[in-house]
């Protein structure tokens, strides 16, 4: 494990020990949930943003090829 020195906002401190005093949760157990969590939303984030990228770059193409296909059913 490492050992990481950090400020934080009073407010954000007092809310988080009101919180902790309820939870009966340690505060680095929180501290550590609540990172673990804005890690893997933030990897969320980044995924959609880069498929929403890669979708915008394919999306003309896809939309003549599905034209073709519309094409391909009506011939007959």
């Amino acid at each position: 494990m490492k050992t990481v020195s950090l400020k934080i906002d009073d407010s954000i401190f007092g809310e988080t020990e009101k919180i902790l005093s309820r939870m009966k949760k340690p505060r680095n157990r929180y501290i550590n949930e609540a990172i673990d969590y804005y890690n893997r939303l933030q990897r969320r984030l980044m995924i959609e943003k880069r498929l929403k990228k890669e979708s915008d770059l394919v999306k003309s193409d896809s939309m003549s090829v599905l034209k073709e296909f519309e094409d391909i059913d009506y011939v007959d």
